[in-house]
């Protein structure tokens, strides 16, 4: 039996081997059209149910089952947008990490404590250097390409807000919360955009030893801060001159719970500077800019710049599974490390109660690059967008919208929030009359 499911249609069809010497025989009256067993093999989209005798040997009955699904839905919410006075949610509740705690201390309890693995035991993970590496040349490559694609690309900016928008014109909802949103009725004073506004710069401190001491509230400004993105790079394995981190070339020793000292690493040779695994790539400056001339090298620029994205926020998933990084649950606050800084400088809703100390959870990866969704535009020559017709509209991420309309393929996890299937009524008229 194979199952094809293609989105709420299932084709279910059965394959049989048959030799000559083999009888078939069906009772009268039943489907006298069909002259041969080919004719009711596939049945479409429906099932047919025909009661066959068929005298098949053993040995040459033939049985094969396929299943394909699709698991990128036709349609799916927009994310959600939380409010500064709502506490982010954990990415696994808080009640199953307590039952998968209490199972991992069951399944130790009269077991000898195991070596502790890297990046734990202060080393290195060898097999995700070589990432590390993709994802910092994946993000220098993104920034180098978004300068170039916003000379060809109209991305605006709104004046008061943080909302962008792609497209010739800037979008006529009325949905700014900036300064004064009330006297102008909470539309947008669109001006030109810059990659900053399309790559939202998020942070982290720079952490020298990752294992040492928590970062306190006394030396936030004598330590630098630089993109969370490359102190995670960092941390994995890439040697930036001007961060340098420390490299240990034997595990730690723990000594308590919460303490632990260095190996002696006295009997070994003295390291010896290696080449980096790959060469790093550097941003280009704005005035070194040289924008796209045809069509065929702008298509060939956002594809570029498309495979960029992937791969950075695919490699950042794949590092953030050993490397611990955390968000402030209240603010967009993120630290590259196994605990979170002590720095008093959360200013969410209630931080007095708090004392401004931030409250650590294990981030996601739109934590770490958010994806910054923006309307899309269906038909960047055709009409701009109406204000009435806002339901029927999509969305997508500002650099996958920037690089769609640059010529670029659409990739198939972003068509789900794009609607890109449902009817865009030609009149407000039509609108009306949709249930």
């Amino acid at each position: 039996m194979e199952d094809l499911r293609l989105r709420g249609m299932t084709v279910t069809m059965t394959m049989f081997t048959v030799t000559p010497t083999d009888s078939l025989s069906l009772k009268p009256n039943l489907l006298s059209s069909l002259s041969s067993l080919d004719s009711f093999q596939c049945g479409g989209s429906s099932k047919i149910m025909v009661p066959v005798n068929i005298r098949i040997q053993t040995g040459k009955f033939c049985q094969h089952a396929l299943t394909i699904r699709n698991e990128v839905p036709q349609n799916a919410d927009f994310p959600r947008q939380y409010s500064r006075k709502e506490k982010k949610p954990f990415p696994v509740p808080i009640l199953e990490l307590r039952r998968a705690a209490r199972e991992r201390l069951k399944k130790m309890k009269n077991q000898p404590r195991k070596p502790m693995s890297a990046p734990k035991n202060g080393l290195l993970v060898k097999n995700l250097i070589p990432t590390a590496y993709n994802v910092y040349n994946a993000r220098i490559t993104l920034i180098n390409n978004l300068k170039k694609l916003l000379r060809v690309v109209p991305v605006h900016a709104c004046g008061w807000c943080s909302e962008i928008h792609v497209g010739p014109v800037g979008h006529p909802f009325k949905s700014c919360k900036g300064t004064q949103a009330n006297l102008r009725k909470g539309l947008h004073e669109w001006t030109n955009a810059h990659v900053e506004d399309i790559l939202i710069p998020i942070e982290a401190y720079h952490l020298y030893d990752r294992l040492g001491k928590r970062i306190p509230h006394e030396e936030r400004f004598s330590i630098p801060r630089i993109p969370a993105v490359v102190e995670l790079c960092i941390q994995a394995g890439v040697e930036l001159p001007e961060f340098p981190a420390k490299r240990r070339r034997k595990p730690i020793i723990r000594i308590g719970r919460k303490e632990f000292i260095d190996a002696d690493e006295s009997d070994l040779p003295d390291k010896i500077p290696e080449k980096p695994v790959k060469p790093l790539l550097a941003e280009i400056p704005d005035s070194e800019i040289v924008a796209p001339v045809d069509k065929e090298e702008i298509v060939s620029l956002a594809e570029e710049t498309l495979q960029a994205w992937e791969h950075m926020r695919r490699g950042s998933k794949r590092l953030m599974r050993m490397y611990h990084v955390r968000v402030c649950g209240y603010c967009p606050e993120i630290h590259v490390g196994p605990r979170g800084h002590k720095a008093q400088n959360c200013g969410a809703h209630k931080h007095q109660q708090r004392n401004g100390q931030h409250g650590w959870q294990s981030a996601v990866l739109d934590d770490l690059i958010p994806p910054r969704f923006v309307w899309h535009v269906p038909d960047v020559n055709g009409p701009p967008l109406e204000r009435e017709l806002r339901n029927f509209y999509g969305q997508a991420p500002a650099v996958v919208e920037m690089c769609i309309q640059a010529g670029a393929a659409l990739p198939e996890q972003y068509k789900s929030t794009m609607r890109l299937d449902v009817g865009i009524p030609s009149t407000i008229k039509e609108a009306e009359m949709v249930v």
